[in-house]
């Protein structure tokens, strides 16, 4: 597996790594610990060193299940966890607002590190921006957890360039963890440039557009009530069916490259700039190897040219969320 370094900190993970949230939250009833342990363990075997976890996932379960799976390998693996919600344990949504304080960050990390079974996070994100706390308190907060030996590196989620401006004059951000893919790429209007000025690590989440880009999905998919694609304006069946013509473009690839369409969209995120590392999630073994092959994929000057000449062409229909919670971007 090849390595990357985000931007310009001495970070290094995995071209790939593993989003673990799928394993015990969002995308319908979770499997069990033990087999979601094993596709960890697999992950560290061919190579992943990056895994993606936040203490609102589950809510703690998680990090729990993230912590007992690496504990054995703790020092080869690069773990990246999330503060900022109002935990919320046992609701639906296990959250209720925001928080992020910087007495509630300190509070946070404590819980993290005793769940993940380790001494320091390697990469701790603000997992949204709040308005209610400057973003240079929350720097400080986390720049203080740094110097106190808890946190190795600083970096945000989905926060906009002029928030990424003023945090990183407090404390320099590693990285920027937001949504980036064939199928929602508005962070190369403003974000891209931002982060490739100030050297900051991307690290896409949903890259294969929660699953839709493997070709999987279509009109007919019935999804869990509790899979909370459910309630996203992109998964209706009226934009499933008509999104379908970018993993089209996406198969005519694949099949010339002899590759799958999610690993031409992996490769096509890989091929875009040498500081990003997409962390696609999964639960099952076989797509896990399955992604980790996009690394192998090779995709020329003019494949890229045809994307994205092709890719233009197609007008995604629906909104990634719902409007309370596209809210929680920053800016």
């Amino acid at each position: 597996m090849q390595k990357r370094k985000l931007g310009n900190s001495t970070l290094e993970v995995s071209a790939l790594g593993l989003g673990c949230m799928g394993m015990s939250f969002s995308y319908g009833p979770p499997p069990g610990k033990q087999a979601m342990i094993a596709v960890i363990r697999s992950a560290v075997e061919n190579g992943v060193t990056f895994f993606d976890t936040a203490e609102v996932y589950g809510p703690y379960a998680n990090e729990e299940l993230v912590g007992e799976a690496l504990a054995p390998v703790r020092n080869q693996v690069v773990i990246a966890t999330k503060f900022g919600f109002h935990i919320n344990p046992g609701g639906t949504p296990p959250w209720t607002g925001l928080n992020s304080r910087p007495e509630h960050i300190k509070q946070a990390v404590e819980g993290s590190l005793k769940r993940l079974r380790t001494d320091v996070i390697d990469l701790y994100y603000q997992h949204r921006v709040d308005p209610e706390v400057p973003i240079e308190d929350v720097a400080g907060a986390v720049k203080d957890l740094i110097r106190e030996g808890k946190v190795k590196h600083f970096g945000l989620s989905e926060a906009g360039a002029q928030t990424i401006r003023r945090a990183h004059a407090v404390q320099p951000v590693a990285a920027l963890q937001s949504e980036y893919s064939l199928w929602f790429r508005r962070p190369e209007e403003e974000i891209i440039p931002t982060l490739e000025e100030l050297g900051i690590g991307l690290v896409p989440y949903s890259p294969l557009g929660k699953g839709f880009l493997t070709g999987k999905i279509d009109e007919n998919t019935k999804l869990d009530a509790t899979d909370f694609r459910s309630t996203l304006p992109r998964f209706t069946p009226e934009a499933r069916k008509a999104n379908l013509a970018l993993v089209g473009l996406l198969g005519q690839i694949a099949q010339r490259k002899n590759a799958t369409p999610a690993q031409i969209a992996l490769a096509w995120l890989l091929a875009q700039k040498p500081w990003i590392a997409p962390i696609p999630g999964t639960t099952k073994l076989a797509r896990l190897e399955e992604n980790l092959g996009a690394t192998a994929v090779e995709l020329t000057s003019e494949d890229l040219r045809e994307i994205a000449s092709a890719a233009s062409q197609i007008p995604i229909e629906g909104g990634r969320y719902p409007e309370h919670i596209e809210k929680m971007t920053g800016r």
